[in-house]
């Protein structure tokens, strides 16, 4: 085999994810493998979400690929680490190059490179640079003249080569090369899980916004998208082959451009093409209008970013939007029959137990139908990282750890987090259910469940010997 595209992340291997069960395909890589198919590079798709460890390794073992091309994100390079150390140990595999790509890349290039010796890295969008240095490799011709890549010399020293340019008009992409895995397999498993499948898709590439926790490594700051024709042409094939239930944008701010989504909007009534979508936006970027063309091109839930529902929170971490845009949308979408979700993030520094008492009056006030919680963590090359870099209250160690396991110096114990947690789910859901009408039971053991993560915020945060265990 010419060139191997996998990634690392297994399913099964995470209980969160078992329990969350809405696993979507590697578009990254359904994206280089179109790009090389194009190009004439036999390339194979190994896609690791439904196997395991133990198949990817047999199957690197037999098909003895020239090139290994890896994905990487923060969520699987400890997996990706174990599979660079597999290859290195084997000496069935000892002409086989490995390459590296995605957002865990570039601000990790050099430990990447140290841990495995002599691959190649490419930084930041992958289809032309993994084209141009496969082929340099296989001409033997000199790397270090393909943009956007490291590697280390015969020195052992890392060379980076100048950025790559990115691509200008995404139209020119090939669609991903969905055909080189089973998307069935994802479809069954939402479908067994939730009842009806999704299919996922891309309109766009890069956020023009600079929110100090969100790694911008792969696109930068960048705002680039495919025609609403191009994008409802591969619409109208995944609907072909598929069936799908819902479409999932990935775009991370789906209504950014308002021309482009009324455009949209009348690409898919001119080809009389039915969707039902869900898609992720910002309140800023919604209206009225916007609003009532979403519900008409077939949006059935959007999930708008709040993060806080202290303005004091969202303005440290250069959000630009107000709190009461972010309630007055998730409001106005309901209107419209639009389920709403939104997302919480706890413990960004400097917030303090009113912020978050503030977030759970906001989660009441808004009302979403969904709301999910992170508690923060520091991603190398964000701001956020380069203001707590130096607060870090443990050594880190790269090879077996990840960014979400730095510790650092925080406003209570990261103990007080975990309670935090439990606080604003619990206080928020006694709220919706009483709301809705509910008196039984479960009422009262969920406002006990509010109550007794309250004292154990307090507990964590006023009382040292519970913060030593």
């Amino acid at each position: 085999m010419k060139v191997l595209l996998t990634h690392g992340y297994f399913l099964n291997e995470d209980p969160a994810e078992l329990r969350i069960m809405k696993p979507y395909p590697p578009l990254g890589i359904l994206y280089i493998s179109a790009y090389l198919n194009e190009k004439g590079i036999e390339n194979k798709i190994f896609d690791t979400t439904f196997s395991s460890k133990e198949n990817l390794k047999k199957f690197l073992v037999d098909e003895k690929p020239d090139y290994a091309a890896i994905y990487v994100n923060l969520m699987t390079k400890l997996n990706v680490l174990e599979i660079i150390r597999f290859i290195k140990s084997k000496i069935e595999l000892s002409n086989s190059k490995i390459i590296l790509g995605g957002p865990e890349v570039r601000y990790n290039a050099v430990d990447f490179l140290k841990h495995g010796a002599d691959y190649y890295v490419v930084i930041g969008e992958g289809e032309e640079t993994t084209f141009e240095l496969i082929s340099m490799l296989e001409e033997k011709n000199d790397v270090s003249k393909v943009p956007g890549i490291g590697y280390l010399n015969t020195n052992g020293e890392p060379i980076f080569t100048p950025e790559r340019t990115l691509i200008k008009d995404i139209n020119d992409l090939p669609f991903p090369n969905r055909n080189g895995i089973n998307i069935q397999d994802y479809q069954k498993a939402w479908k067994n899980k939730h009842k009806q499948d999704a299919v996922s898709i891309s309109t766009m590439r890069g956020c023009p916004y600079t929110c100090k926790w969100c790694s911008r490594a792969v696109y930068g700051l960048t705002y680039r998208r495919r025609s609403p024709q191009k994008v409802v042409e591969e619409l109208k094939i995944i609907k072909e082959n598929y069936y799908p239930d819902s479409l999932w944008f990935v775009d991370d701010v789906f209504t950014i451009s308002h021309k482009w989504l009324f455009e949209f909007n009348e690409e898919l009534k001119k080809n009389n093409l039915k969707i039902n979508y869900e898609c992720i936006t910002r309140a800023d970027r919604m209206n009225e209008e916007v609003i009532a063309t979403m519900k008409e091109s077939g949006c059935f839930r959007v999930w708008i970013g709040a993060e806080s529902g202290s303005q004091r929170i969202i303005d440290a971490m250069d959000r630009r939007v107000k709190v009461e845009q972010v309630r007055k949308m998730i409001q106005l979408s309901k209107k419209y029959g639009i389920e709403t979700g939104t997302f919480i993030m706890l413990g960004y520094p400097g917030e303090t137990e009113n912020d978050i008492e503030e977030t759970i009056n906001h989660l009441k006030q808004s009302n979403p139908d969904h709301f999910t919680i992170t508690i923060a963590y520091p991603i190398r090359g964000t701001e956020f990282f380069q203001e707590i870099e130096t607060k870090q209250t443990e050594a880190f160690s790269w090879e077996s750890n990840t960014d979400r396991d730095r510790n650092y110096k925080r406003t209570y114990p990261k103990k007080y987090y975990n309670f935090a947690v439990r606080r604003v789910v619990n206080e928020v859901n006694y709220f919706k259910n009483r709301n809705n009408g509910m008196i039984n039971p479960d009422l009262i053991v969920t406002k006990s469940k509010s109550l007794a993560a309250k004292a154990g915020m307090w507990l964590t945060r006023n009382t040292r010997w519970l913060n030593s265990y």
